[in-house]
């Protein structure tokens, strides 16, 4: 049997949360959900598997189709992103057109969250629920045994007519277990990212789901409960990815510094095998000290991000953060000491915020002096408990995430939160907010002296004319 797994084109990606220059001038980032999947199957099965990540390749439609001609495959895999789903339903199309007789299956928390919606988009004809790796083998190692994939958990599909849910797998306990993405099937050289000072870059998931309760959370698929992968594992990953010509690593965990311990394990391990890496993480200011920080720098961890979201407490409030504007500013502080890198994560537009409070956040995004901040205009996504209260409070007036998983037309627009603001209104504060924070003559000098190569130079030029160009 032969499987391609795609990453799906963004040509068509919706733009409601408004993406930051720091987003644009990313890079592309491995596809990891699918990587992880063709690395389980490479271990577990003979199957022939084939990884097409068209976005670092920059394949288009065109050229996706020769590509597909050319290998052919039984199965296809492809992750679906509510914010991708266009591009999703363009490459079903495409492979239904070339061989009707090719099984499509579609994972990524779009279909967790609406599997019934999904499975009735024409050429779909599996969805896999959750953690994709042990369910993906088992459906295709049972694909055309209809009485066995009916007792397969994870799995939505239909059977003459009917749609069939065979529930909810349950969560993977132990991490270890997981081969490692198969980073080997993409083209690693292509991968790079505006702050890294190395290229190419990868990412990387230490553990699985986050036990807080912001209620802008987006991420339903992976679980509350907090999983982590040993130190040990995490480190053999990294060392491998120094095999392949890989020395920068963008830990993509909700919280990177949950378990304590095992952040002063994995800083130790990289020390101990002398790694020369550079690498960041996501942390809550609320859960990191000097003493960490001063573990996280011994190993070369050179970023740190924190979502800050607001610099109103009331609003911080609202979204269940947790946190406080004392603690943010003390960690940046002490974030800084450690001779650490800060990017700083900030929305506009929340529930019950006001001109006021939005101009407080910005005007404390400068204050705590970050070496990047990420801006978007605040986006109540489907799932949510700040949507739920949106639909139930008529701020949304109508259920559009469904309405769009129901029918996923282009041009389709995600709302935000029009309680004091149309999103025009939103729009010109976010390119006032960029440009005041970018465009200081103190935080151009300030970048200008951290800069350590040309390439990086390069990428922060165009950054920075990105920004000077922004129209509201």
């Amino acid at each position: 049997m032969k499987i391609l797994l795609i990453n799906p084109p963004s040509d068509n990606e919706l733009q409601g949360n408004n993406p930051s220059i720091i987003e644009e001038e990313r890079g592309y980032n491995p596809p990891l959900g699918i990587l992880y999947i063709a690395g389980y199957l490479e271990k577990h099965t003979n199957f022939s598997v084939e990884v097409l990540d068209t976005q670092a390749d920059e394949i288009g439609y065109d050229h996706l189709k020769d590509r597909i001609l050319a290998n052919l495959p039984d199965v296809v895999g492809i992750t679906a992103m509510t914010f991708t789903l266009i591009d999703v339903i363009k490459v079903i199309n495409l492979i239904k057109s070339i061989r009707p007789e090719i099984k499509v299956v579609l994972g990524g928390p779009h279909v967790h969250i609406y599997p019934e919606e999904t499975i009735n988009i024409p050429g779909v004809d599996f969805l896999v629920l959750g953690e994709g790796e042990v369910t993906f083998k088992e459906l295709v190692e049972n694909i055309d045994n209809p009485a066995r994939l009916r007792s397969i958990p994870g799995l939505v599909f239909k059977e003459n007519g009917r749609v069939i849910n065979t529930g909810a797998r349950p969560l993977n306990e132990n991490l270890d277990s997981l081969p490692f993405p198969a980073r080997h099937l993409t083209p690693v050289q292509k991968y790079s990212s505006l702050m890294a000072r190395r290229i190419p870059i990868t990412t990387m998931f230490t553990s699985r789901g986050c036990p807080y309760r912001c209620t802008f959370c987006d991420r339903p698929h992976l679980g509350k409960h907090f999983r982590a992968r040993s130190a040990m594992n995490v480190v053999d990953e990294m060392d491998e990815c120094v095999k392949l010509g890989i020395n920068e690593f963008l830990i993509y965990d909700d919280t990177f510094t949950i378990d304590r311990q095992r952040v002063i394990d994995v800083c130790n391990e990289i020390k101990r095998r002398k790694l020369n890496i550079g690498w960041d993480i996501r942390a809550r200011v609320n859960n990191i000290d000097r003493e960490l920080l001063r573990k996280l720098k011994e190993a070369n961890c050179e970023r740190i991000h924190y979502g800050v979201e607001s610099g109103n407490p009331e609003i911080l409030k609202i979204l269940n953060k947790g946190i406080t504007i004392d603690r943010v500013r003390t960690t940046f502080k002490q974030t800084k000491e450690a001779g650490i890198s800060v990017l700083a994560y900030f929305m506009i537009g929340c529930p019950k915020e006001t001109r006021k409070e939005i101009m407080e956040t910005i005007a404390f995004a400068k204050e705590l002096k970050p070496d990047f901040v990420h801006i978007t205009i605040f986006t109540p996504f489907p799932a949510t408990e700040i949507y739920k209260m949106g639909l139930k409070n008529g701020i949304i007036k109508e259920d559009f995430w469904r309405e769009f998983a129901k029918n996923p037309v282009p041009g389709f627009q995600p709302k935000c939160w029009e309680e004091n603001f149309t999103r025009e209104e939103l729009q010109e504060l976010i390119v006032y907010a960029y440009k005041s924070f970018y465009t200081r003559p103190s935080y151009i000098l300030r970048r200008l002296t951290h800069i350590r190569s040309i390439g990086e130079f390069k990428r922060m030029a165009r950054a920075g004319l990105k920004v000077f160009g922004m129209k509201s």
